[in-house]
């Protein structure tokens, strides 16, 4: 098959013929349809994350937002044949662990992430380890490229705002207008939250007024805290960073209301390496939350998948481009100096 490999960190990626995956008795084999070029992606391939055991062996297959038709199943897999159309979340649970147990597979014990821990869907085949229960039978309504568009950025940001609790009416700042940004925006908008978008982009920022944001702030022109803090009279009830530098998670924390809640979904950089100090005190005198924020449980897959069938979300409205496997080293590049816009999704493997 054809695919693009990290051979090595921060360097064009080989793109050419690799031996295709066969399937263990649990395995699932997907042919790619579509494949959506994550910022996550972006960190494996500069090396990012060793604080975190994320440090991928190379080389290797990067790509973990898909959507595809499954080829072959192996000889143990009961509830998918080929022909059916499917996604997967990011994290590829093991389906026996308390977390996987109770609903919770986005926190496995025994988590492994495709173009990390294996081979991705940079490719025209991916392996699906444990299929049947990391598949995701995808709808009539739904179709590959609206799977890759929700494989890891936007099904993270519905997770998020589901994790900030936001309610119909509450204000909600969201900090960084990238992918996760731009949907947690569409999807708070959704169930009727006000919205309020923050990035250095003022075309991302346009973007997040389309997908629903009620007001805009631009952190190269304005101070972030005080904007939203006098746009919200008193403060945000939720605010999401989406992005893991330190500026944008103590601006997200400071420009909340009394009883407020941080949700963190951007993992840092080589910079923060995991560490940003918050302001204790007032986390403890305003009775802040701050709450962590990974993938989508499969569990949650359900309601999701049902908003989007019914038309109520829309994460197509996100691609950007449709791009070719040949595209993905300067679509990396473009990444490291912020120059994408929306999700690039790959649907041209050869």
């Amino acid at each position: 098959m054809r695919a693009a490999q990290i051979l090595e960190q921060q360097k064009p990626l080989y793109i050419g013929e690799v031996p295709d995956p066969t399937p263990g008795p649990k395995d699932v084999i997907v042919r790619v349809e579509a494949c959506g070029v994550c910022r996550s992606d972006w960190h494996a391939w500069m090396g990012d994350w060793d604080w975190i055991g994320l440090s991928p062996q190379l080389p290797i297959i990067p790509g973990h937002e898909l959507g595809g038709v499954v080829e072959a199943v192996g000889k143990e897999v009961k509830n998918f044949r080929p022909g059916d159309r499917v996604t997967t979340p990011f994290h590829e649970g093991c389906s026996h662990c308390a977390n996987c147990l109770s609903g919770h597979s986005n926190r496995c014990d025994n988590m492994a992430i495709f173009g990390f821990s294996y081979d991705g869907a940079y490719a025209e085949y991916v392996k699906v380890p444990n299929g049947d229960f990391n598949l995701i039978r995808l709808p009539d309504e739904v179709d590959t490229l609206t799977a890759a568009a929700i494989g890891c950025r936007y099904m993270t940001g519905y997770h998020g705002v589901v994790r900030g609790n936001v309610q119909p009416g509450n204000w909600l700042a969201v900090h960084g207008a990238g992918g996760v940004g731009l949907s947690s925006v569409q999807v708070a908008s959704a169930v009727g939250a006000m919205v309020i978008a923050v990035d250095v982009d003022d075309a991302k920022l346009a973007k997040a007024k389309e997908e629903g944001a009620v007001a805009v702030v631009n952190a190269r022109k304005e101070n972030v805290v005080e904007a939203i803090k006098e746009i919200t009279k008193g403060g945000a009830h939720a605010s999401i960073d989406a992005l893991g530098i330190r500026d944008t998670i103590l601006n997200s924390v400071l420009s909340l209301r009394k009883g407020g809640r941080h949700v963190q979904i951007g993992l840092t950089t080589t910079d923060e390496g995991g560490m940003v100090g918050l302001p204790i005190d007032a986390i403890t005198a305003m009775e802040l939350e701050i709450v962590g924020s990974i993938g989508n449980p499969h569990a949650a897959y359900d309601g999701l998948l049902t908003m989007i069938a019914q038309g109520r979300l829309n994460p197509s409205s996100l691609v950007s481009r449709e791009v070719a496997l040949d595209d993905v080293s300067g679509i990396l590049e473009d990444m490291t100096n912020y120059n994408t816009f929306g999700f690039n999704v790959i649907t041209k493997f050869r």
